[in-house]
C-alpha cells in the first residue's frame, strides 16, 4: 500500500525545485502578489498561487502574513507608497495642494484600478495623506473641526468618483468599448417624451470622461474657497 508523498517530494518528483524557506521575505511575496492581481484579477490572489509562482509551499507565507488579509493590507500600502512617493509637498498656495493631491489620488486609482475597492484603508501612508489635505485647509484659515470635515468630504468624493472609472477601466477593453456603444445607442433610443431634458441636452459624458471628474474637483474646491475664513467679503461672488 502507498503512502501519500509529502509536499517536497511531490515538488522534486515532479521536477520543480522548491524554494528554500530562509529565502522568502516580505518585499518578494507583496511584489509577487500584486503581479498576479494585474495578471489574473484579484480572485485569483491565494496563498496557492503565490506559492507556486515563487516556487515555495503555501504554508511558508504564513511565517511573513498571518492571512491574505494581512497580506492585502501592506500591498495596498505599498501602490500607495509608490504614487504618493515625494510628491505631497506643502508650498505656500494651499489651493493648488489641495488640487495636486485630489488629483495624485485620482491617478493612483487610475494607475491600479484593479485595487479600488481594496484602498479604503487605515495604514501610515493613508493617514500621511490624510495630514496632508488637513494642514493644507489649517493654512487655509480653517479651524481644526471644519479642516478635518471637508478633508473628509474632499477625500470621500475624490475616492468615490476615481472608484467609478477604476471600476470601468479594470474591465477588458473589449468590454469598455461595448459598454460605450451600448450606452451610446441606447441614450439616442429615449423618448422625448419620457425624458425631455436628457435629449434637450443631446449628449452626456461618459464615465470615462475625464471632463467629469476635473468638474467636480473644481466644484468641490471652489466651494471651499468661498467659505474660507478671511476670504474678502466685497469680493464678488
Amino acid at each position: 500500500m502507498s503512502t501519500p508523498k509529502s509536499a517536497d517530494a511531490a515538488s522534486a518528483g515532479s521536477g520543480r525545485k522548491r524554494r528554500a524557506r530562509d529565502s522568502l521575505s516580505r518585499e518578494l511575496i507583496v511584489a509577487a502578489a500584486e503581479e498576479i492581481a494585474q495578471q489574473e484579477g484579484l480572485e485569483k490572489l491565494t496563498f496557492q498561487a503565490i506559492g507556486e509562482k515563487l516556487g515555495a509551499h503555501p504554508t511558508s507565507l504564513y511565517r511573513h502574513f498571518r492571512d491574505k488579509d494581512e497580506l492585502m493590507l501592506v500591498l495596498i500600502d505599498t501602490l500607495r507608497a509608490r504614487s504618493y512617493a515625494g510628491a505631497m509637498i506643502a508650498t505656500d498656495d494651499w489651493v493648488a495642494d489641495v488640487r495636486a493631491q485630489a488629483r495624485l489620488i485620482h491617478d493612483h486609482y487610475m494607475r491600479y484600478p484593479e485595487f479600488a475597492l481594496q484602498m479604503a484603508t487605515r495604514r501610515p501612508t493613508d493617514f500621511g495623506s490624510m495630514d496632508f489635505m488637513i494642514g493644507a485647509l489649517r493654512r487655509a484659515g480653517y479651524g481644526a473641526e471644519e479642516s478635518a470635515l471637508y478633508a473628509r468630504a474632499l477625500g470621500q468624493l475624490v475616492r468615490s468618483a476615481t472608484s467609478i472609472q477604476a471600476a470601468i477601466e479594470a474591465q477588458p477593453a473589449e468590454i469598455r468599448e461595448l459598454d460605450e456603444v451600448t450606452w451610446e445607442i441606447d441614450f439616442r433610443r429615449l423618448d422625448p417624451e419620457d425624458y425631455p431634458n436628457i435629449t434637450w441636452a443631446g449628449s452626456l459624458p461618459g464615465i470615462r470622461d475625464p471632463r467629469a471628474w476635473e468638474t467636480a474637483l473644481e466644484l468641490m474646491i471652489e466651494s471651499i474657497v468661498r467659505r474660507a475664513p478671511g476670504r474678502d467679503a466685497a469680493q464678488p461672488d
